[in-house]
């Protein structure tokens, strides 16, 4: 990787009891469990090997704490942005994916086949890559040549978000698998100033958990 390149780093939050137990989370705010603590505090060694000079996270809870294990790793002070929050997903927020296909089967097949601007009261696609690609362009425009900005965020999110910021049709997110807890994204921009995908779902040395 040439040192002159800009780079961006999306990590996704550790495990939480509601990934666990497959219910829909959204901008709801539940915490960590011990896995997504663990997956935290190894990933933690691994993100500041990569030598971030800015660390930006969603406010919710469970980037919060993901971003605590980072900042102690790297030193860096964390601010935080509200715009790099998971999709809202209205109505379905809160439900177990179970109580979701009992609900509404065709709506929750749409659902898991990652159409989601159907359902009632969430956000849509553009919405999200609207509104997480601004903190990424305020990110990327504060680094010098070959320095790192991390963004401590959401699996759906950083995947909607990644696709924009590279120019891709928004629908194109869905031809990616969805990121594991505390796996993260590069992204490094080339000498033509266009930005290109390094690296998706790297996990190293964390445990992950399916």
């Amino acid at each position: 990787m040439g040192s002159a390149e800009r780079r961006l780093v999306l990590l996704r939050h550790g495990r939480t009891g509601w990934n666990a137990s497959r219910r829909i989370q959204g901008q709801l705010d539940p915490a960590l469990d011990e896995t997504g603590h663990a997956q935290a505090a190894a990933v933690a060694p691994e993100i500041a090997a990569l030598a971030p000079v800015a660390l930006i996270s969603s406010d919710l809870q469970r980037a919060r704490q993901t971003t605590d294990y980072v900042a102690q790793a790297t030193g860096l002070t964390p601010s935080y942005d509200e715009r790099l929050r998971e999709y809202s997903l209205g109505e379905r927020q809160g439900l177990t994916h179970e109580e979701y296909a009992a609900l509404d089967p065709a709506e929750y097949a749409r659902f898991r086949a990652g159409d989601w601007d159907d359902v009632p009261g969430a956000e849509t696609q553009a919405e999200v890559a609207a509104r997480f690609t601004a903190v990424l362009k305020e990110t990327a425009a504060a680094l010098d040549v070959g320095e790192t900005g991390l963004i401590v965020a959401h699996g759906a999110a950083i995947r909607t978000a990644t696709v924009a910021w590279l120019g891709w049709p928004v629908e194109r997110a869905t031809d990616f698998r969805g990121l594991a807890n505390c796996g993260w994204v590069e992204l490094v921009e080339r000498p033509t100033g266009r930005w290109a995908l390094a690296a998706y779902n790297r996990t190293g040395a964390s445990p992950v958990v399916e």
